[in-house]
């Protein structure tokens, strides 16, 4: 699947009507017909439904729905914030086919809370995918109503205010249960706070042909990231195999007071199929670790001869969790970035390398940046403001493919950038990116490409995290909770997305 920005969404949609000759009304119908279908199968039982439509092609998409909703015996209320559509327009056809209907149109916008007082549910019809710069007054007084109504909510295409490049909120946005959205999937409702308020996501094609779509080759959209796809790069092992045919995985980190950081990691490669791990770590750390997960080998190391003996007869690396910014910290990455291992570069490795801004190690290294960490990376840049522009910019400056976490994590490789549309705000706790550090380690050292360990890590973590928050909540979650999870999906288990 694959997710589009605005501006090739509505190139979609002109080359569906000018090229593939489909009329733009039919396509209004089609999209108030898919709302409507989808209204009905989430509240069956609603008698009364509220349209709220603003200017253009999704106020047209409104008044459809509106007169689909009163032709079905639903009391429908249009309430027209916008400008009456021009006759002759896509959008003036379907305010006359609303007016032709038994819904009630108003263009009065005063008397909101009035409208939604015997409403089951509102429909937002108000701003689509050309909102530019923040909502305008009178817009946002109708949006901040309608959040505050506490009704259930169907936004037409996206939730009005959301920007739909980048998920940001332009001054307040609608808060949806649902979004009902066209032709093509836009990047916004899958990253920043576009999960937050677009509730649950319906895509429907509007019946455009599969060759419309040829037009954008891959650099030009986002893959969103399935688990099934992704969990099939990894192949069945072979009856003969032998511990280091699955590779060996150095494990840097653990400055003395982060203990915790290396076993996380070192622990989740395990879980995740590493044949062998070693963890480089400050002396004082060795007993804990053995004491926990006798499988490791840690040692504690204290110059640059011994880190280069580990990592001689290592396959991959990982480095950063914990690590801290003292003179070891410094010369532990050093080896690392040195050693020529394909690896993964997180947390304090990641701030050390902020420091000069560039990045001189071996093909095949990973970055896997939370938005301050990527702040770091890129002096001055609103990361997220733009999650996009910021995770296609690290890969640029750094080389590294680079993988920016939060809602709608962003993986960028050599060819495109991927999503990972799993994840949940229970994640939000020490130890998350520890573990992540270790998932995708251990598929570097079984030899997946960088690309693809960091695609597959990211949707395994994630989705390990959705199932046990599906059984017992998100407040309280422990990184060291998902391992058991994270070792089912890396072997194909329970995982249908």
């Amino acid at each position: 699947m694959r997710l589009y920005n605005a501006s090739q969404v509505r190139e979609l949609d002109r080359v569906a009507i000018e090229e593939h000759g489909i009329p733009g009304i039919t396509l209004m119908k089609r999209a108030g017909q898919a709302t409507v279908d989808t209204l009905f199968e989430k509240w069956p039982d609603t008698r009364c439904a509220v349209v709220f439509c603003g200017t253009g092609n999704n106020a047209g998409d409104g008044y459809i729905i509106g007169g689909l909703l009163a032709d079905k015996g639903v009391k429908a209320r249009v309430v027209r914030v916008g400008r009456k559509p021009e006759p002759g327009t896509d959008a003036g056809d379907a305010y006359a086919f609303c007016e032709s209907s038994s819904a009630e149109i108003t263009d009065d916008d005063t008397g909101i809370t009035d409208y939604l007082d015997d409403a089951d549910v509102v429909v937002d019809a108000l701003l689509g995918t050309g909102i530019a710069g923040r909502v305008r007054e009178n817009y946002a007084a109708v949006i901040t109503a309608i959040n505050d109504a506490d009704l259930p909510v169907l936004a037409v295409d996206l939730p009005s205010g959301l920007c739909a490049d980048t998920g940001r909120i332009l001054g307040c946005a609608i808060k949806a249960d649902a979004t009902v959205t066209f032709i093509g999937r836009k990047l916004g409702l899958y990253t920043n706070n576009g999960s937050e308020h677009c509730g649950e996501v319906v895509f429907d094609g509007l019946g455009v042909p599969a060759t419309v779509f040829t037009r954008f080759g891959h650099e030009h959209s986002t893959h969103l990231l399935t688990y099934r796809e992704e969990i099939n790069k990894l192949k069945p092992r072979h009856r003969n195999a032998h511990k280091r045919s699955h590779g060996h995985l150095l494990v840097i980190a653990g400055n003395e007071g982060m203990g915790g950081a290396a076993i996380m990691a070192a622990e989740a490669a395990l879980m995740s199929g590493a044949g062998l791990v070693s963890v480089a770590t400050v002396p004082s750390n060795v007993p804990a670790i053995l004491a926990r997960r006798p499988e490791l080998m840690p040692r504690g190391v204290t110059d640059e001869a011994a880190l280069v003996a580990m990592a001689n007869k290592s396959s991959a690396v990982v480095c950063g969790p914990g690590l801290g910014g003292d003179a070891w910290a410094r010369m532990v990455l050093g080896c690392a970035i040195e050693s020529g291992l394909p690896g993964v570069f997180d947390a304090d490795a990641l701030n050390l390398i902020a420091e000069t801004g560039k990045f001189e190690g071996a093909p095949g290294a990973i970055f896997t940046p939370h938005p301050g960490e990527a702040a770091r990376l890129l002096p001055g840049v609103a990361v997220q403001e733009d999650r996009m522009h910021a995770v296609q910019t690290i890969r640029a400056q750094y080389g590294a493919v680079t993988l920016l976490k939060g809602a709608g994590t962003l993986i960028a490789g050599p060819a495109e950038v991927s999503l990972c549309p799993y994840g949940n705000p229970g994640m939000s706790v020490g130890g998350m990116g520890d573990v992540l550090s270790g998932v995708i380690g251990a598929l570097l050292a079984q030899g997946l490409p960088a690309e693809d360990a960091a695609r597959v890590g990211a949707v395994v973590h994630s989705l390990a995290a959705d199932k046990l928050v599906a059984l017992q909540g998100e407040r309280g979650l422990l990184a060291t909770e998902l391992l058991p999870a994270i070792r089912r999906l890396i072997n194909g288990g329970q995982g249908t997305a």
